[in-house]
């Protein structure tokens, strides 16, 4: 496979997801943060799950049956529960509280961090070590995001914020190289691997949602943002996500996703039609 596809991938998916953070921030104004990512991926995984069932139609696999050609299937469906778990009702579901404490970019400085516990985790678990380029250029996206944005941000106040983000970030960095180790060694369908990660995410998202007891009308406008975010930047932007894992490292693919740092000021600064500042 021409390498410069799965990049290209990539980079179109940062561009969604950094307009994600955007739309997010609209939403909080009107439905509480678990609420919000809960309607949001249970779309998505209802979207995906239609696809993958059609998909299927034909073949001597079922849906149910999806993980039964891995080599070890026990191994790959508790993969994949940890995965969602870890991606969708910690890493995602933890975003949205942290978007309600801290501002969009702040946020996503903050998750600038997230190739270090994919460095560490890749280490512990499948000796997977970076090369000095990739090791090069992590360094260089740090240092540019932090002489670019550090002084703007204040973080009076914000720590709990703070604590949420980077726990989030953790939980994508587990999702991310658990995905990567699956499709690597049992060559998974990109389109099921996601449709079975995002459902059981989803349901721990509705648990926690539940718990909360927090609910909200559903505004037309709410219901567009819903919609578009779980056609676009859900169910197609995951899959891309998930199908460029399979040509690129997991450590290499979060540092890339680092661009996303400056893709959410400059969709900020053109919905908003503000200077490019970090205050919401």
């Amino acid at each position: 496979m021409n390498k410069a596809i799965p990049y290209t991938v990539a980079i179109i998916v940062t561009m969604l997801w950094s307009s994600s953070f955007v739309l997010i921030k609209l939403g909080l104004k009107e439905v509480p943060p678990l609420y919000f990512a809960t309607l949001r991926y249970a779309l998505g995984f209802a979207i995906l799950a239609v696809i993958d069932i059609a998909s299927s139609r034909g073949h001597s696999r079922s849906y149910s049956g999806a993980l039964n050609g891995a080599q070890k299937p026990r191994t790959a469906w508790a993969t994949l529960i940890v995965a969602g778990i870890s991606g969708f009702t910690v890493a995602q579901g933890l975003e949205y509280v942290g978007l309600f404490y801290l501002p969009a970019v702040t946020t996503s400085f903050i998750l600038t961090f997230t190739p270090l516990f994919v460095l560490f985790i890749g280490i512990l678990m499948f000796s997977e070590r970076p090369s000095g380029l990739q090791m090069g250029g992590f360094v260089l996206s740090l240092i540019g995001a932090y002489a670019f944005f550090s002084t703007r941000i204040s973080w009076q106040g914000q720590w709990l914020g703070l604590v949420i983000v980077l726990m989030s970030g953790i939980g994508w960095a587990v999702y991310v190289i658990a995905i990567r180790e699956l499709q690597k060694t049992n060559r998974q369908s990109s389109l099921r691997v996601t449709t079975i990660s995002m459902e059981a995410g989803v349901v721990g998202l509705v648990v926690l949602s539940a718990a909360t007891g927090e609910y909200a009308p559903l505004t037309p406008n709410l219901i567009l943002i819903v919609v578009w975010l779980s056609v676009v930047n859900t169910a197609l932007a995951f899959f891309m996500w998930n199908w460029a894992l399979k040509a690129i490292a997991a450590f290499e693919l979060t540092v890339i996703q680092n661009i996303m740092l400056i893709e959410i000021a400059f969709f900020r600064s053109s919905f908003f039609r503000r200077r490019l500042r970090l205050s919401w």
